[in-house]
């Protein structure tokens, strides 16, 4: 399949299962119209498989581009898990030129065994893509950022499912990180002010 073929199909099941209209309290505590809820597409099983092919595509294009020899991806626990592991095991499937393993960014370190903040393939001096479903006000994916660096990693860039397009994404190339979105939130809610 082609890419625009999947991402055409993805966008629709994103529309079919997770998008919410209504009055709603963001983990940020702003009220919302609308309500993304990515884990019903991917934990969803064709949801999850067309997530890791268009991220997976995205990713190695901009790894292509730049050079970035990028060795895995992850972010913030849990929004960021089931994508990530898409991305890799498409990568190992499709036979990509970056075979991408994936790590996970716990919200406070482990208090047993080895204590770690970060879990999976994840190793000091590692370069690698921070992902996130949903970027809002961007701050769970700047926690994973600072975790991955305060760890002795590299971000190479950032690449999310979804932009809500409520500044977190500028928050987050402020800082210096080049941010990819496989979807604006336009296409997913069309024009709010026509529903207002």
């Amino acid at each position: 399949m082609s890419f625009d073929t999947d991402r055409a199909a993805l966008l629709a099941k994103l529309k079919e299962k997770s998008v919410f209209f209504g009055d709603f309290t963001l983990a940020s505590g702003a009220k919302s119209t609308f309500y993304i809820d990515c884990r019903l597409t991917t934990l969803d099983a064709e949801g999850a498989t067309l997530v890791g092919r268009v991220l997976n595509a995205m990713i190695q294009r901009e790894i292509a581009a730049t050079g970035a020899p990028v060795k895995a991806v992850g972010g913030l626990t849990m929004g960021a898990d089931p994508v990530a592991l898409a991305i890799g095991m498409t990568s190992w499937m499709e036979q990509s030129p970056a075979l991408l393993h994936v790590f996970s960014v716990r919200k406070a370190p482990k208090a047993h065994g080895q204590t770690k903040l970060i879990e999976g393939n994840f190793f000091t001096g590692d370069t690698v893509v921070v992902l996130d479903d949903v970027v809002t006000r961007g701050d769970s994916t700047l926690r994973a950022i600072e975790s991955v660096e305060q760890a002795g990693g590299k971000v190479a860039f950032v690449a999310v499912l979804v932009d809500r397009e409520e500044g977190g994404a500028d928050k987050i190339r402020a800082l210096g990180h080049k941010v990819l979105a496989a979807f604006k939130r336009v296409e997913l809610t069309g024009d709010l002010s026509a529903k207002a």
